[in-house]
């Protein structure tokens, strides 16, 4: 009986021992050789995963449209600078993780002779001021893409490398072209970047050359969403469309954003109109949301009536559950901080603000056209929040 109780024992220790090595160290044949795909024990993240939550925000502005008017205001007496233009909306754009702004002028440089309205080039010192204040992204398709050319879209690229700034829908060549962007972040949530023009205001794209500028083209959208759905965790689409100085959006801008809901998109940003437009959640045809803003108006311009002036920074929370192998994003809580552009009557003293910062000496009746904005911008989405006025 001693000794059954002893080979008892013996048998016990060794099962505990077994139980203790790494699963390497016990995936073994009958011959001995290893063998690492048997395992005689699952690790307790096996049953119970770590649960891992993270999240971004994703900001982004309208129209920076650099008339002669603003660059000459940004004329030091030896070169530009639109950091005082912009400086009082650098806390509000460096907050959100990444923001995103529409650089619908070309920022080709002195070089190739600056120019306004209808045929626009900027000085390359815009985009010096738009990172500097926290923008990370800028859109390039834009109807003015091609007004200067080939050579001042590729000076102004060669800037926006320089600054180490992601650009999208303009590229230097072909191969720039079909990569797609995708921002990284650390909080381990990925954003593919896409972006499409409706046209380039009648210049012909140079044959060969379709790589200067998107075209909004359905079935190439639907190549790159699918491209992008395999890259990022995200994807937020940038549209420039619609009707100019209209306040609502148009039949086209609101099929084309289904369009972009039922692949998948995650949010539809709209560019063009040079006023604000609504925003909405529209369903996709698989049940899934897409966040929709149809206009952010301009954001810096020279554009003289009321609406032109008003822009916006919309931004919205992105959040990335873990648990396993099972991941969810979720898109919410949309914001929208009205912005106003300040010059003088002599189209002097150029400068972005928050609108509800605006005193009634600055814009008459301030407060009221504040609470105005808020209404429109929310008709289709009442969780839409605020900065109070």
């Amino acid at each position: 009986m001693k000794k059954l109780i002893k080979l008892f024992i013996i048998v016990l220790s060794l099962f505990v021992l077994i139980m203790n090595v790494s699963p390497k160290e016990r995936s073994v044949t009958s011959s001995g050789k290893e063998l690492s795909s048997i395992r005689y024990t699952l690790n307790e993240k096996d049953f119970f995963p770590e649960l891992i939550k993270t999240k971004i925000t994703i900001a982004s502005i309208g129209d920076v449209l650099i008339h002669g008017p603003i660059y000459q205001d940004a004329w030091t007496g030896s070169s530009y600078d639109f950091y005082p233009i912009l400086q009082k909306m650098e806390t509000i754009l460096t907050e959100p993780t990444i923001t995103t702004a529409n650089q619908e002028s070309m920022i080709g440089g002195v070089a190739h002779g600056l120019s306004s309205y209808p045929s626009f080039n900027s000085p390359k010192e815009v985009g010096d001021a738009l990172k500097a204040v926290g923008v990370d992204a800028v859109v390039l398709a834009n109807n003015h893409t091609l007004d200067r050319g080939e050579a001042v879209i590729q000076s102004a690229i060669q800037h926006w490398d320089v600054l180490d700034m992601t650009y999208v829908g303009a590229y230097q060549d072909a191969e720039d072209q079909n990569e797609l962007r995708v921002i990284e972040t650390e909080e381990d949530i990925s954003v593919a970047l896409l972006a499409y023009t409706y046209g380039t205001n009648g210049i012909p794209v140079p044959g060969g050359k379709e790589y200067l500028v998107n075209l909004i083209d359905r079935e190439n959208i639907a190549e790159e969403v699918g491209r992008a759905e395999e890259q990022a965790d995200i994807i937020v689409l940038q549209l420039h469309f619609g009707n100019e100085y209209e306040r609502m959006p148009n039949e086209e801008q609101k099929e084309l954003a289904q369009f972009a809901a039922d692949l998948g998109v995650d949010a539809v940003i709209g560019h063009h109109p040079h006023v604000l437009q609504p925003a909405e959640w529209l369903e996709g045809e698989a049940g899934n949301e897409t966040l929709v803003i149809y206009s952010l108006g301009n954001f810096l311009s020279n554009q003289q009536e009321l609406y032109q002036r008003i822009g916006g920074v919309f931004s919205f929370t992105v959040e990335k559950t873990v648990y396993g192998n099972n991941i969810d994003i979720q898109l919410h809580s949309p914001k929208l901080v009205p912005t106003y552009t300040k010059f003088h009557s002599d189209w002097a003293d150029y400068e972005v603000v928050p609108m509800h910062t605006l005193t009634d000496i600055e814009l008459p009746e301030a407060g009221i056209h504040y609470e105005e904005i808020k209404a429109h911008m929310s008709q289709w989405m009442p969780e839409m929040k605020f900065p109070e006025g």
